[in-house]
């Protein structure tokens, strides 16, 4: 059964190698990374690689706007090398302000040009000649000089139907983000059988439930209040329930905003109880259908051991 963890994990990457191992010997399958504002997606996954030479490794996600297309195959070339056969490229639309704000990108046509990528991505992995026009950019003789062998399963970071449709139409699978383990039903079905289901994971081990409660809020709030985020959860049926924080947010009272947040959502979106709890919790995405369940731990509870705890939820798992 497959255990992700989210890589890197706050030490810096020369410090890794002895918690990678003790984390795959713990039972750790997968590390993903994911690209906001720390470390890119693919430089820890290539030393985590030569570290663990056994484990399986992943992007969640790599955006399509920061990288020109050549460049994201380079990139997911270097990794592959790395790892043969046990690597995942996660690609995806990230956000507005990671594209344009912070890189200076035009976040234009996200839908399109996460396919446009997808179709590039393809043919140019497997070392074929580009000259393409597509919808949202233009590749003129692009050839990857090292193809990837054996071919590399792609997945595509999607939030609502149509992004999940192309993760399945035309993807190897999806990655998702902020569902509870009962919304899996209703995300699978659209992304079809037979395709990886990759889920990011928010997990704190505490049984201080008030604790963990009152600052996943401030989390929830921060993400969910973003439009496609906000769009992502009126879809899996959260409307009623998160309605007053969004109307609250959008007034700029952000104090009313974090009251707003229903608890129940908390312990929907976020796992948190002891190691046990927490491990039958992230089975239960497991059992609905994620193929490999991700898990980002949020280390809200100062009374707890981080690297502790860890590994008892891996034990229990």
């Amino acid at each position: 059964m497959s255990l992700g963890i989210t890589v890197p994990l706050g030490q810096s990457l020369h410090e890794h190698a002895e918690v990678l191992r003790a984390l795959y010997d713990g039972g750790y399958t997968d590390f993903w990374s994911s690209e906001t504002a720390e470390l890119d997606a693919f430089t820890p996954l290539a030393y985590a690689a030569a570290v663990l030479p056994e484990a399986r490794f992943g992007t969640a996600i790599a955006s399509v706007f920061t990288r020109g297309p050549a460049l994201l195959a380079m990139s997911a070339a270097a990794v592959a090398e790395t790892a043969p056969g046990r690597f995942t490229l996660g690609i995806g639309a990230s956000s507005p302000a990671i594209a344009q704000r912070w890189n200076a990108v035009p976040y234009e046509k996200p839908f399109s040009r996460v396919r446009d990528t997808l179709r590039f991505l393809r043919p140019a992995l497997a070392g074929e000649r580009i000259d393409e026009s597509y919808d949202t950019f233009q590749v003129k003789g692009f050839r990857l000089e090292r193809p990837v062998s054996p071919s590399l399963p792609i997945v595509v970071g999607a939030l609502r139907e149509r992004m999940l449709g192309l993760a399945g139409a035309e993807g190897d699978g999806a990655v998702l983000n902020w569902l509870s383990a009962s919304d899996v039903a209703k995300a699978a079905p659209v992304v079809g059988a037979g395709k990886q289901l990759v889920a990011r994971i928010f997990v704190c081990v505490s049984e201080n439930a008030d604790l963990v409660r009152s600052v996943a809020k401030r989390l929830i709030t921060g993400y969910l209040t973003v439009p496609a985020y906000a769009e992502f959860q009126r879809w899996l049926g959260r409307d009623e329930a998160l309605s007053p924080m969004w109307t609250a947010w959008a007034a700029g009272d952000r104090k009313a905003a974090l009251a707003a947040v229903p608890d129940h959502v908390v312990d929907e979106l976020v796992v948190h109880g002891s190691p046990e709890e927490c491990a039958a919790h992230v089975r239960r995405y497991a059992d609905a259908g994620i193929t490999t369940p991700v898990i980002k731990f949020l280390p809200l509870d100062p009374s707890r051991e981080l690297a502790e705890d860890v590994l008892a939820l891996a034990a229990a798992y």
